[in-house]
This record gives structure tokens, sequence and C-alpha cells, in this order.
């Protein structure tokens, strides 16, 4: 004979159940369109670094920007209307352990400062020569290191031209990473020292010995202004 006591008892472990897959077809419902979004705008590359399955690809904001990132942020340019076109130049790149450290050198355009209570506007200023992009990636997976901060100092002939921190930044083409627009006098040699201070966050074990103290890289670049 079945009691309510029994049919209870039988019902409980089923509502989880039950309650996930209604979560789980309402999730599904309401990504589709922001999937198809992501899938048609966004430059994020497979997941052949992080080891996501195919289908997610279209999520993956973990790996190094795609090739035609360079391309797309022309086009933003353009379209932004006064701001000159600046052909993507690598400033430099280093490995401390296990993180690679890319300094680009690429188009200004404007961006958005969000605090968490409200958003401001940045444009690029009229003497801007182009905007610093700083990538850190682990070596090896290509994965994104987030959570870290950034100060660059700019030098030409021992003379500090640039010494400011770096936002950390996210875009659709470059995805996240730290950056400011730079101002330099002119055509010369420079020297940028990037000061990368170690990711505040929690760690899983791979991460446990590596960027516990800061880390200063030097690259000496070469800068001619667009015509």
């Amino acid at each position: 004979m079945v009691t309510l006591g029994r049919l209870r008892g039988a019902l409980r472990p089923a509502a989880p159940i039950a309650l996930i897959a209604v979560l789980a077809a309402g999730c599904a419902a309401g990504s589709s369109t922001a999937s198809t979004a992501a899938k048609a705008g966004a430059a994020s590359t497979p997941a052949e670094a992080g080891g996501g399955s195919a289908d997610m690809s279209g999520m993956n904001m973990g790996t190094t920007p795609a090739p035609t990132s360079s391309a797309a942020a022309s086009a933003e340019a353009a379209a932004a209307g006064d701001i000159k076109p600046v052909p993507t130049q690598q400033l430099g790149m280093a490995v401390w352990q296990g993180m690679r450290i890319t300094a680009d050198a690429m188009t200004p355009v404007p961006f958005l400062i969000y605090n968490g209570t409200t958003m401001q506007a940045v444009n690029p200023a009229k003497n801007t020569s182009f905007h610093l992009m700083v990538l850190l990636n682990d070596a090896q997976t290509n994965v994104v290191i987030p959570y870290a901060s950034v100060w660059a100092t700019i030098t030409e002939g021992g003379k500090t031209v640039f010494d400011e921190s770096l936002w950390p930044m996210i875009s659709r083409y470059m995805g996240p990473h730290y950056g400011n627009d730079v101002a330099l006098p002119g055509a010369g040699t420079y020297q940028v020292t990037l000061l990368v201070s170690p990711p505040v966050s929690a760690r899983h074990v791979e991460y446990q010995n590596v960027w516990l103290t800061s880390h200063k890289v030097t690259f000496t670049f070469h800068w001619k202004p667009t015509s």
C-alpha cells in the first residue's frame, strides 16, 4: 500500500532534476539570440587553446585575438570620424614564468570606463599617437590571464614621455587586455617598460608557484607617426 510519506519520499529526488531541466531549457532559449550575435560579430577563436568543446566557441574570450583584430579596429576608427588608423605594430614580447607578455600599438578608438555605477566616455585626444594594448596569456595554452595590473613607462633618450597605469579592458575584437592611449612627441626610438603586478585572485594549483611578485619587462621600439 502506497502511503503519503512514501509518495513524498519518491518525489523528493525528482524535484531538483525537473527544476534543473527547466532552468537549462530557459537558459538555452534565452541565450540563443546572444550566441548568434556573438558568432556573427566576435573575433574570438575556437576552443583549440582552452580545451573547450566546439559548441562553446562563440563564448570563448580566453584566447589571443584573431588576426582580423587590427582590420576590425581600423574599420571602427574610420567610423569614428577624425581618428587616423594606425597599422598594428608589436612593440615587444617576453615570457615570464610561463606568462607571455605582449605589447602592441594600434589605432586609438573611443572607449568607456565603467566603475560599477557610472559610465565615462574617453575619446582619443588629437595628439594621441596610438592605443597601447598589453596582453597577458599563458604561453602554453594561450588562455588570457586576468586580475593583474600593468603600469607602462615610455622614455626617449632618458626622458619620460608617458608614465601611467593601463586600464583593464574588454573588447569584442581584442578580448580581455590592458590598455591606454599614448601621445608621443614625434618619430623616434623609444623604450617602454611594463610593470606587471601579480594577478590578485584565487588560483588553481597549476599556478600556485608563479607570478607571486611584480615583474618588469622593457622593449625598444621605433615609432613614426602616420601621415
